[in-house]
């Protein structure tokens, strides 16, 4: 295990979603955004084709000072002040100046963010697909399996086991169609410059955005600093989809306690001090998920409240909390494929 994980990450976590969040991985795509806005600005005759050709070729091979980069995070509350002095170092003279020229802090980091979460969703997608297709697989062996349903936590009347697959499976085509309606409103470029206006870029602003929205294959939008319900909304989907996924594990955990036996985990957990047990721990970690990201949804509405043209509080706030929303929904639909792989139906007396 990595010495920057611990034990708990090891059940609670994904290292795919993190490593696509790291440090590593933002700088890398601010970088690209810095260098797409280089092109989209010479090509819209804000500076010339050789800085844009200069400062490609600067940025190609950078490998960011990260103790630099610390301090000006430290000083700025922002990291691309020291990341832009860093790159700026790398290109060859005269062209420096024309690197981030008429964009602002959050140009760059809202639209790296973009891109981040494209390869997220993509994954995220994926996911939920495969999972989907095992639920399938699940209902064509055991869907005819007849059990006993359960209201307000009491014997109801005989049902199948079809019939529970289905209330898991059809919210999550919802959350599917939801995903991928997400890639084509919430992935689009952010370029306002410092007030959010695009006056910084002169009369060339929208046609700058045009061209970087092209060079980073992301959707074309008026400036939204300020406005992060689009931001906030796709939150609030990934929360209803570790939702249904907390009440898939929530369902499973009853479902397996001995005195009901409607189902059967294969390869459960065990005890220190009780070897008969078997404990349904990936339907526990789903329940315990699906809260957890219930609540940092409720901190990340507390982000949308911007004062005026920017806030700093507010977006501090945003980088505390979508990630953790990220990963937990990535832990989420991994557990949930484990927890799949697990279930079994108690085989019936002759």
């Amino acid at each position: 295990m990595s010495t920057n994980r611990t034990l708990l990450d090891a059940l609670t976590g994904d290292l795919e979603i993190e490593t696509l969040l790291d440090d590593e991985a933002q700088v890398a795509a601010m970088i690209r955004v810095e260098i797409a806005l280089a092109q989209a600005e010479a090509d819209a005759g804000m500076i010339g084709v050789a800085a844009a050709a200069a400062i490609a070729a600067g940025l190609a091979h950078f490998a960011p000072d990260w103790d630099d980069l610390a301090v000006g995070m430290v000083r700025d509350g922002v990291v691309i002040p020291a990341l832009v002095a860093q790159l700026r170092s790398r290109i060859a003279s005269p062209h420096a100046d024309a690197l981030h020229k008429g964009a602002t802090s959050q140009d760059i980091i809202d639209t790296a963010l973009m891109l981040q979460l494209a390869q997220v969703i993509g994954l995220f997608s994926s996911r939920l697909t495969a999972l989907l297709d095992e639920l399938d697989h699940l209902d064509s062996r055991h869907g005819g399996h007849v059990m006993m349903a359960h209201t307000r936590m009491q014997q109801a009347l005989p049902y199948t086991f079809g019939a529970k697959l289905a209330t898991w499976i059809a919210p999550l085509r919802r959350h599917l169609a939801a995903l991928q309606a997400a890639r084509r409103s919430l992935l689009v470029i952010q370029l306002g410059g410092p007030i959010g206006d695009r006056s910084s870029f002169g009369a060339h602003g929208d046609a700058v955005a045009r061209g970087l929205a092209k060079q980073l294959d992301l959707g074309l939008a008026e400036p939204w600093q300020t406005a992060r319900d689009t931001l906030v909304g796709f939150a609030s989907t990934l929360s209803l989809l570790t939702g249904t996924l907390g009440k898939m594990g929530a369902d499973v955990a009853l479902l397996a306690q001995n005195e009901i036996g409607a189902v059967v985990i294969t390869g459960g957990g065990g005890s220190s001090s009780m070897p008969h047990k078997s404990n349904p721990v990936n339907a526990e970690v789903l329940v315990a998920l699906s809260r957890y990201n219930a609540g940092l949804v409720g901190t990340l509405h507390q982000a949308m409240v911007h004062e005026n043209e920017r806030s700093g509080a507010a977006w501090t706030l945003e980088w505390l909390t979508l990630p953790s929303i990220l990963v937990t929904t990535g832990a989420s639909l991994r557990v949930a494929s484990l927890l799949v792989g697990q279930l079994e139906l108690p085989t019936l007396p002759a």
